[in-house]
């Protein structure tokens, strides 16, 4: 039976005694396989033991567990970069080793920092980390396409949405409106707002549209004020970022994964802020933290680079002149007053409050039904028998990333 370790010293100190007594009594020979059978080792662990006590001149310390770290570590991480790089974690206390390190390469030059795994084990030493809680392994998941396989430059889409509420110290509701460009992760907007409405979104938009110039396409959630449950899915904020010619993309009900990069983002806008006195210094830290996050936090899907490093300004230019889609010259138009009806006949139908003053197609199929387009854009239809129901509103397909454009 081998020794338990709680035992260890206890069973040294009586090998070599008895290591001792046989060979003072068999005047310098002892069998030590027979005895080292007895104690349940080997015998180059029972000549080790007896060595270190003889060399110690059978002083019973000599048995004692011996430290095995070496003379030397000529890999070991230096104090004063085990310093930086606490002092770096500290400033960062959210950010990981990976991105440490990508951080700390690119602020000190002229340094060589360890691993990633070298760095992990500073920081544990230090006590800057915490345990992680193991997590089950998700199974994967099926039927879920690539949701942005055609972003593969800056511009190509930006994603808007609102990061959930909080409430501030001054006891109001902070909504925090982003915009992230989807290829290079940069954050073009996070602003803090009273209230989600359409005319704060317009103010938000337009100030990057004149900073940054106007992507190809904008992917959004279907809530207000992005879409409605309307003819089109249409609010008047999207009808004014289509007759800019931007491509309008919205995400399936319940699938945030169609929008993963903004998602993502907001974990870690909710990690690295904390809520302030007011409106105003809410803002002036999210701020702060634009900053740190598109100029300095390294960003492991773009090589640990930051995402300004990656972004470029749109060719596309702001402010520019609104497509007016035209109808078709063998279709009837209708105008859409500023209470969202059209005159069909001497009869009155609703179609969309979000398309006052704009001018919509209306295509005759048989007797009764009418489509009713804006440019390209299928509305719903006309029942000339039911002109109380307004226009039967055409319903998205589920599961799927919709996608709407004039051009």
């Amino acid at each position: 039976m081998a020794w338990s370790e709680t035992d260890a010293m206890k069973e040294r100190t009586r090998f070599v005694l008895e290591w001792e007594k046989r060979w003072n009594a068999n005047e310098g020979s002892v069998n030590m396989s027979e005895l080292c059978r007895e104690f349940g080792i080997s015998r180059e662990c029972g000549h080790k033991w007896v060595r270190r006590y003889r060399d110690a001149d059978h002083d019973l310390t000599a048995v004692e567990e011996r430290s095995r770290r070496p003379r030397t570590s000529p890999t070991a991480v230096p104090d004063i970069v085990q310093d930086i790089i606490a002092a770096a974690r500290k400033e960062n206390p959210k950010w990981g080793p990976v991105k440490l390190r990508a951080w700390l390469r690119d602020r000190y030059p002229g340094v060589s920092f360890p691993s990633a795994s070298a760095v992990a084990a500073v920081l544990k030493r230090r006590g800057l980390v915490r345990p992680a809680k193991r997590r089950r392994r998700a199974g994967p998941v099926s039927g879920v396409t690539s949701p942005f396989r055609d972003c593969d430059a800056p511009n190509a889409v930006w994603c808007v949405d609102f990061k959930g509420w909080f409430t501030m110290a001054d006891g109001h509701k902070c909504y925090p409106l982003t915009i992230l460009d989807a290829y290079s992760r940069y954050l073009l907007r996070c602003e803090a707002l009273h209230d989600p409405n359409g005319n704060a979104v317009w103010r938000v938009f337009d100030s990057a549209f004149n900073e940054f110039g106007l992507p190809s396409a904008i992917r959004s959630d279907n809530g207000p004020p992005f879409a409605s449950t309307g003819a089109g899915g249409l609010t008047s904020t999207a009808v004014w970022l289509l007759q800019l010619g931007i491509r309008l993309e919205r995400i399936a009900p319940g699938k945030p994964q169609q929008n993963g990069r903004h998602e993502r983002m907001h974990r870690t806008l909710k990690h690295e802020t904390e809520p302030q006195s007011d409106l105003r210094a809410q803002q002036r830290a999210f701020d702060v933290w634009r900053r740190k996050y598109n100029e300095e936090r390294p960003h492991e899907a773009l090589a640990n680079r930051p995402p300004a490093r990656i972004y470029r300004p749109s060719s596309v230019r702001y402010p520019r002149p609104r497509i007016t889609p035209e109808p078709d010259m063998w279709n009837h138009a209708a105008l859409v007053n500023k209470d969202g009806f059209i005159k069909l006949h001497r009869r009155r139908f609703f179609v969309s409050s979000a398309l006052k003053h704009q001018t919509v197609e209306l295509e005759r199929e048989t007797e009764n039904d009418w489509l009713v387009r804006w440019g390209k854009i299928v509305l719903g239809r006309v029942d000339w028998s039911r002109p109380d129901r307004g226009i039967l509103v055409t319903r998205r397909k589920r599961g799927e990333v919709s996608a709407m454009s004039l051009e």
